[in-house]
């Protein structure tokens, strides 16, 4: 398996098996596992360690904070406080400290005030390291960090599951729903480590209605993890008695202003039309591939049935015909500018672009209009 620290010692703990524990212990002390599996297999198979042995592999994993202190990414902060956690009975002192400053320094002096200022410092793909770590926290210090952001956490799960796109992926063991990417191009260790993120999700909070929902997306068995690096992740956090709601309840529309996202989709069929803007890119996904889009040519006003979306960046008047229940975006507007917006037959009126440059309109439905854009003056 392509991780075998983390594989062999979940087997052994969970089965009894003490023989692929002292595999997993064996493998450990050669230096050929990251310090997260380092941590795991410690955590979970030290009651098969000799004393000498808890005392090196101890020194070993405060080695590893200290080697890695300098990187903040979440990957890495996630696995100095699995070492911190593994080892806190041996050392106190370093992993206590390392604990504060995860807590204090790295997430509340620094990814905190990124967050509340709207900066997208958690990237989709940092979804698995970051719910390792709110569980390790939660569950070693009953410290909740959701609690310092909860409308970003509140969001996340949703956010997270209209950011893939509509076509499936079959893969050699299981079929992948794929998460968006720059490149576009499918990464199934991703799209695996993608699905765990969502089982973590639910196991961190069952009774919230975005649990529910991301449950009822996860039931589907073509879809579970068999392969030799999914299988262990499915295992350790999938629930299948959990009950869930159909993720068709879930709008077709995810617009977060906050960070300048959007997420579209046409329906919630494989072959739907899809459009993202994130992290300053758009995307669109049609005839089963992804493209970029550049919102600077003179590109059409193009409807995915639940949304229309009009590229402003060049172009400050448009034709459109909205159908009921059809929203209007316009995108490439300067970050949180205000503009000056006229409708046919309606009053003019002024709106607000968000961080991302994007602007929700309310436009009469069912007739065409002529919606026409300028910057206002600054006050």
């Amino acid at each position: 398996m392509p991780e075998r620290g983390f594989a062999w010692g979940l087997y052994s703990v969970v089965a009894g098996n003490q023989d692929l524990g002292r595999e997993a212990v064996l493998l450990a002390t050669t230096g050929a596992l990251d310090l997260r599996q380092q941590a795991l297999v410690f955590d979970w198979c030290q009651n098969l360690m000799s004393d000498d042995q808890r005392r090196i592999f101890a020194a070993r994993l405060q080695k590893g904070i200290a080697d890695t202190a300098a990187d903040n990414s979440i990957a890495a902060v996630r696995s100095r406080v699995f070492a911190a956690i593994a080892i806190y009975d041996h050392v106190p002192q370093t992993p206590q400290r390392e604990l504060e400053r995860v807590v204090r320094q790295w997430w509340g002096g620094r990814m905190l005030p990124a967050l509340k200022s709207g900066k997208s410092v958690i990237a989709r793909d940092d979804a698995y390291p970051l719910w390792e770590m709110l569980h390790a926290i939660r569950d070693n210090t009953n410290i909740d960090l959701r609690e310092t952001v909860p409308k970003f956490f509140k969001d996340f799960p949703i956010e997270h599951l209209l950011s893939h796109y509509p076509a499936t992926f079959d893969g050699p063991d299981n079929q992948y729903r794929i998460g968006l990417s720059p490149s576009g191009e499918p990464d199934l260790r991703m799209a695996a480590l993608s699905r765990a993120a969502e089982l973590e999700m639910v196991a961190l909070d069952t009774n919230a209605a975005e649990s529910q929902v991301l449950q009822g997306w996860l039931m589907h068995d073509h879809f579970i993890l068999r392969g030799p690096f999914g299988a262990p992740y499915e295992f350790l956090w999938a629930n299948p008695y959990q009950p869930g709601l159909s993720y068709n309840l879930v709008p077709l529309i995810y617009h977060d202003a906050d960070f300048g996202k959007l997420f579209v989709r046409s329906s919630w069929d494989e072959d739907a039309q899809w459009f993202g803007v994130f992290d300053g890119m758009m995307q669109m996904f049609a005839d089963g591939h992804p493209s970029r889009v550049n919102p600077q040519l003179d590109t059409p006003p193009i409807s995915l049935t639940s949304a229309t979306i009009c590229f402003a960046q060049r172009t400050r008047k448009f034709r459109l015909k909205p159908e009921e229940d059809e929203a209007v975006f316009l995108l490439g507007l300067d970050p949180r500018r205000t503009y000056q917006v006229e409708i046919d037959d309606e009053e003019m009126f002024e709106g607000q672009s968000d961080i991302g440059g994007i602007l929700e309109l309310d436009v009469p439905r069912g007739k065409s209009v002529g919606v026409r854009l300028r910057e206002a003056a600054d006050r």
